[in-house]
């Protein structure tokens, strides 16, 4: 559907409308303006109102077939497919010819997973189609279509299509380079974007996604390079800076990468990646009070940017300054008390300072919200142990098995605690299979329990083991 009275017009049109709602009073609109009016809406996600409209334009306009069309778009919104395809089935008797028919069916099938079928009509939809934009915009829903089935092959044969009709469609090439990225088809990017580049050379999007290809297959020369086409073509090009500065980054032009990422700060609103990559430069660089300070300003921009508190936490923790890395941690979970990362270092950072209740509440919350790494495991499973909570360190070491099983560092600690609570049987089979999978850990034993390694029995497995 083709939306093309004059913005005032239109601005018009809805002031109008929008009275008559508030006044009760009935106005009359022409087909065309109701139809502007619900599209407004539609765009604008204020669906109510679209609703009325409709329901409105209807009452004057029974017999129009784009407000029919607008009416199955809104069932299709309100998951009512059954109604929406009613109304098109009348429609399609009414006006086989009409793509936009086709298309909505389409949405339909698409809004219920049958994306095939989708395609299909798309196609039908396609054969109808006279127009370059309508046959363009026909491409892009068979493309995601596509994409939706993940055939990214056809999906990219799709879009492509769309930049045959129009070069300037951005979000087509974006698509195409998303198709290739996914098949990890990155030289097959580069040259479809050189040949792209060939025809359309001042386009700073197709360098900016170059500069990306050659970044992902390391050729960080031709990267640069790229970005700085991407910038000759467009000075403002903020992506192009952060891209650039990414690269020299990763050229050790730490200098030259702040320089890059500052140009950003003064093109566009601070973003917490560019201030959060300034302040590892300066880390890299050595000036330690410039880069924290850029961290603080960081975690300012956005404070829900776990990258950020992540920033200061290790950074006082490579200073031991346990405390302080504490008190930003403490900050950080105060905030998102749900991010695992932050538990982790929650739990490292009081272990370390010796806060063993506290460490092993971070340890215990990280595995809650799933961090299942061995390491979690036997952290939580020593600080129990050295809080003299043997049961709670089996039952934990019992848990980590059914995720690594036959692990000696799980046995050999197991082998201890059983031995601890005086269950000698338990504490032979354990140590048994330990000295099976790994004799290497027994250190595990005098570390954690070296009262275990006094009695007869033990010392008899161990050098039977050792023969």
């Amino acid at each position: 559907m083709e939306f093309g009275l004059p913005e005032d017009n239109n601005k018009i049109s809805l002031t109008r409308f929008e009275s008559m709602l508030k006044t009760n009073n009935v106005l009359f609109f022409d087909s065309a303006e109701f139809e502007n009016i619900i599209h407004h809406y539609l765009e604008t996600g204020k669906i109510a109102l679209a609703k009325k409209a409709v329901k409105l334009g209807l009452e004057q306009h029974p017999s129009s077939i784009n407000l029919k069309l607008f009416q199955t778009e809104i069932y299709v919104l309100e998951n009512k497919f059954e109604e929406a395809d009613k109304i098109l089935d009348k429609l399609h008797t009414l006006e086989p010819n009409n793509e936009e028919i086709f298309i909505q069916k389409a949405n339909v099938l698409s809004k219920q997973d049958m994306h095939e079928k989708a395609v299909n009509t798309l196609l039908i939809a396609l054969d109808l189609a006279s127009d370059d934009e309508g046959i363009g915009d026909l491409y892009a829903l068979i493309g995601m279509e596509y994409l939706f089935l993940d055939q990214f092959n056809n999906a990219r044969i799709y879009f492509k299509k769309c930049l045959e009709i129009d070069m300037e469609d951005y979000s087509a090439l974006y698509n195409v380079i998303y198709c290739y990225d996914f098949l990890d088809e990155n030289e097959d990017a580069i040259n479809f974007l050189n040949t792209y580049l060939d025809k359309n050379p001042y386009c700073e999007v197709a360098w900016h996604q170059l500069g990306r290809q050659y970044f992902t297959t390391k050729a960080y020369d031709k990267a640069l390079a790229a970005f700085d086409f991407a910038i000759i073509s467009d000075d403002s090009f903020v992506g192009a800076y952060l891209e650039k500065g990414k690269v020299l980054e990763k050229k050790k032009q730490y200098t030259e990468a702040i320089e890059n990422y500052k140009i950003t700060l003064a093109l566009d609103e601070p973003t917490s990646f560019a201030l959060l990559r300034i302040g590892f430069c300066y880390e890299k660089l050595g000036n330690e009070d410039l880069a924290v300070q850029y961290f603080y300003k960081t975690v300012h921009e956005d404070p829900l940017l776990d990258k950020g508190w992540i920033a200061i936490t290790k950074f006082y923790n490579k200073k031991q300054n346990y405390q302080k890395a504490l008190f930003y941690i403490n900050k950080a979970i105060n905030i998102d008390g749900e991010n695992v990362v932050y538990w982790k270092l929650y739990a490292q950072i009081n272990h370390r300072l010796n806060f063993l209740e506290e460490a092993e509440r971070g340890y215990k919350k990280a595995l809650d919200l799933g961090n299942y790494e061995l390491q979690t495991w036997l952290s939580r499973a020593d600080i129990l142990i050295a809080l003299g909570e043997y049961d709670a360190s089996v039952i934990n070491l019992i848990q980590a098995a059914e995720f690594y099983p036959e692990t000696a560092e799980i046995e050999f600690r197991l082998a201890g605690l059983h031995f601890t609570l005086h269950e000698s049987q338990k504490g032979h089979y354990h140590l048994k299979n330990a000295l099976l999978l790994n004799k290497e850990y027994e250190f595990i034993i005098e570390e954690l329990f070296p009262n275990v390694l006094l009695k007869p029995s033990v010392k008899q497995i161990i050098s039977e083991a050792k023969k």
